[in-house]
């Protein structure tokens, strides 16, 4: 029996709805804004614009999934005379924040906005997130607009960071964005510079698609998503900036790092132990990383290989310094020093960030509410990020195990993506729909098709489990 692609929900299904409340309730997801912090907000929405620089004449725009209402990051790329200037502008979210008030103190609570099928549990209210403080098109925004010049091999040459009133132009989307648009031409250009450079530094970029709960006319079901080519150049103007951002805080001596430390050997050691498996070419003297670059995740053997790569990447946290930088300031997977400042509608770590380098650069006093807020930032983040995780794979979990719970004892084809190490046992992603999930048995074959069998698919408990048949 094969695999059955077009599985889906109802859309008005009350099972997926009692999920997603329990999934709420089990992971502790913010409700609705008290009302002190929905008045201090409607309030920060009504103020008009600041008195600032005024760079409303550079045609920005911004480049975000389709029907995104948070825009963060506003663009605008030029050549230059061997190189290139970015200017990217961010929502100035702190323009908005009364330190200390309500606002402040509900974002420390929620830390990140969480992302669930039917709807999120933003940071800020959305008269700012979606309104006032987004870079929407057409309207006059108070923005921190960093001026980044790169050479022509990706490498930065000067930096710049301040206040600004800016004016988006158009609000464009990954799905619809071509390279016939000169701009996103141009965006191409410079995102392929840095990715080079991101290589020649030994930096990590795993293509490997993710599974997404997708609500259609049709109704629910899952689908697995990979970077398109403009959502993977527009990460790199984000990472760009936040590497300027590091070097801005670890000359200056203050800051809030995104840090990660080195892959321990024995995980590198075990993605070559799979790579032989797999019969995947892993040249002598090569790094892993150069490795996975080469990667075509729809191969099976590398998509399965792309799997075991996250055991490398692990550890990411957030490090606070005041005065001597940290021993290891770096992010492996970025290969340098890197910091968040370009989500500050979403998350929460940005907005303080971006505080201490506007200050750096300007030579001025960073705000005490930004310096003394940083050494607690890391746990905060720490929790809230791990909830978005746990959220996230919840409502993957749910989905699958609704969309499967009527097909137990059916066979499927799938291919093996992971093994366990020294037991039996692995994990499968299916043919279709995209379902990934542990599957028992002897000797499952890395990378290769094999047909499952569902032994279980329980929506309450969140769980799916397949055997290998035969």
């Amino acid at each position: 029996m094969q695999t059955r692609p077009t599985l889906r929900l109802r859309t008005d299904d009350a099972e997926i709805r009692a999920g997603l409340d329990r999934i709420r309730a089990d992971f502790a997801v913010p409700g609705p804004f008290p009302a002190a912090v929905l008045a201090e907000a409607e309030a920060a929405a009504a103020a008009g614009p600041p008195e600032r620089a005024d760079l409303r004449e550079i045609p920005f725009f911004t480049l975000d999934p389709v029907g995104s209402m948070d825009l963060d990051q506003a663009m605008w790329l030029e050549r230059r005379p061997g190189g290139y200037r970015i200017r990217y502008a961010i929502a100035d979210v702190a323009h908005f924040v009364r330190p200390g008030g309500a606002i402040d103190a509900e974002a420390h609570e929620r830390g990140v906005t969480l992302y669930l099928p039917d709807a999120k549990a933003p940071l800020h209210p959305p008269v700012l997130s979606e309104g006032a403080a987004s870079l929407l098109p057409g309207a006059d925004r108070p923005a921190v607009v960093w001026t980044i010049d790169i050479d022509d091999a990706g490498a930065t040459t000067a930096t710049d960071v301040r206040r600004a009133l800016v004016r988006s132009r158009d609000r464009l989307n990954y799905d619809g964005a071509s390279t016939g648009d000169p701009r996103i031409a141009l965006l191409g250009e410079v995102g392929r510079v840095l990715l080079a450079a991101e290589a020649a530094r030994g930096g990590v970029s795993l293509p490997l698609p993710e599974q997404e709960v997708v609500r259609g006319d049709g109704g629910w079901t899952l689908e697995q998503r990979g970077d398109l080519a403009a959502e993977e150049w527009n990460a790199q103007i984000s990472l760009l900036t936040g590497r300027a951002a590091a070097a801005l805080m670890l000359e200056g001596g203050l800051g809030l790092l995104r840090t990660m430390p080195p892959a321990p050997e024995e995980a590198v050691q075990r993605l070559r132990r799979a790579s032989r498996a797999l019969g995947v070419v892993w040249p002598e003297g090569l790094a892993y990383g150069e490795v996975l670059r080469g990667l075509n995740p729809a191969r099976a053997k590398d998509a399965a290989l792309l799997f075991e790569a996250p055991t490398l990447l692990r550890g990411a946290g957030y490090t606070a310094f005041d005065g001597a930088p940290p021993a290891d300031p770096a992010h492996a997977a970025v290969a340098a020093p890197y910091a968040h400042v370009t989500a500050p509608l979403r998350r929460l770590a940005d907005r303080h960030a971006t505080e201490v380098c506007l200050a750096l650069c300007a030579g001025t006093e960073v705000p005490a509410w930004a310096r003394e807020a940083l050494p607690g930032l890391p746990e905060v983040m720490r929790r809230s990020l791990r909830r978005g995780a746990e959220v996230e794979r919840a409502c993957v979990d749910l989905v699958e195990a609704l969309l499967l719970n009527a097909h137990v004892g059916q066979v499927f084809d799938a291919v093996v993506v992971e093994v366990n190490e020294g037991k039996p046992g692995g994990l499968v992603q299916l043919a279709g729909p995209a379902v990934l999930a542990r599957c028992d048995g002897d000797g499952l074959p890395l990378g290769e098709p094999v047909k499952v069998r569902l032994q279980a698919a329980d929506p309450s408990r969140r769980l799916v489990r397949f055997s290998l048949t035969g």
